[in-house]
């Protein structure tokens, strides 16, 4: 396929969650940033990508703008694995993991929507031998580091539909308080993204041992990718989740070599796109280990994610961010059946970004 364009947007739609929009992030998190990717081929299809940009929007698309667009405008894209390897190898100067991959992430999914359309198939069919097209997703709430709120927001998601939850909370008084909140009888993950040192996750642990029905612990420590401190955190009773900060293959690799997880949380915007995700995905096979992708988007990379758990049968629950957008960049209701979403037979990943909503709430 010979690429006649790529565009590069920036969508922030601001979002309400209930909390006062502070912790996870270094500031207020109250807006999702999409790097939005469109690529064109000379027989005007159109494929759609998104790149990791929350609070980086802006370098991510720069690397897009000034180092891949030239490189992939007036191009053959016979291979998209092919293209992503040479521009890993092209890019590699600039890091080979973060805004970098990032931006691979981005334009590598939307060559890949590209190519499904082209092909006249729904991208999980081009992606693997799955058919699992009713996908389920769990409610994955923001930190509120409140006793009451917390509880609260749970109750909520579940009075929706959804019957497994993962908090974000880092001290123990609010995660206890959810987990009373639901009687103990609702599976609850507990994502802390790296705050913990090693004594604190050690103790943590114990405490999240004895509440019980806890579905995993999540980046419990800093470094993410220190695989061996991972590993020795590991127990028979509270699996250990990472991933989500990790990049390529090799280094998703790495990890399931050196035992560190008993889940991989890759993220198809962050990772090098749908090429290295189905490269990590043949690799959890092979070490047997299961799969939760990291997935807090409402544009491309969500939809992406569902085809990607439809053609692999060993990826797990998806991850739904649980707050509320100010609008929907995708119109997600044509598939979506409460905490469930269901894949039609439409080509590429099916839906297509808003107009409307991208230019009403356009990044200059």
């Amino acid at each position: 396929m010979k690429i006649r364009s790529v565009q590069t947007r920036i969508v922030e739609i601001p979002f309400t969650d209930g909390g006062k929009g502070q912790g996870i992030t270094p500031s207020t998190w109250n807006t999702l940033e999409t790097v939005l990717i469109r690529v064109e081929d000379t027989d005007g299809n159109i494929g759609w990508g998104e790149a990791f940009g929350y609070f980086i929007a802006d370098a991510t698309r720069s690397v897009v703008e000034h180092r891949i667009k030239p490189l992939l405008e007036g191009s053959t894209v016979d291979s998209i694995d092919a293209w992503s390897q040479l521009t890993q190898r092209q890019l590699h100067l600039f890091g080979r993991y973060g805004v970098t991959m990032f931006a691979i992430s981005g334009v590598d999914m939307a060559l890949w929507d590209l190519y499904a359309k082209r092909a006249g198939k729904p991208l999980y069919k081009v992606l693997g031998e799955g058919e699992k097209t009713r996908l389920s997703t769990y409610a994955s709430l923001v930190r509120y580091n409140d006793t009451e709120v917390a509880p609260a927001v749970c109750r909520k998601a579940l009075d929706e539909g959804f019957d497994s939850l993962k908090l974000h909370e880092i001290n123990m008084a609010p995660i206890e308080a959810c987990h009373r909140a639901t009687a103990g009888q609702v599976p609850i993950s507990v994502d802390v993204n790296c705050s913990w040192d090693m004594a604190s996750a050690r103790d943590n642990l114990q405490r999240l041992r004895q509440m019980g029905n806890i579905s995993w612990l999540e980046e419990p420590i800093f470094p993410p990718e220190d695989f061996a401190a991972l590993n020795s955190l590991r127990n028979p009773q509270v699996p250990i989740a990472a991933g989500e900060n990790w990049c390529t293959e090799q280094q998703f690799r790495q990890a399931m070599q050196a035992g560190a997880v008993d889940y991989i949380q890759p993220s198809v915007s962050k990772v090098g796109g749908i090429s290295e995700f189905r490269h990590i995905m043949h690799t959890a096979e092979r070490h047997q280990i299961g799969v939760l992708p990291h997935s807090p988007y409402f544009g491309p990379g969500f939809l992406a994610t569902l085809h990607l758990a439809a053609a692999f049968p060993q990826m797990l629950q998806v991850e739904y961010l649980y707050v509320d957008p100010a609008a929907w960049l995708i119109d997600l209701q044509p598939i979506r059946q409460g905490a469930e979403f269901v894949l039609s037979d439409q080509p590429g990943i099916g839906l297509a970004p808003d107009e409307a909503v991208v230019q009403q709430f356009l990044r200059s």
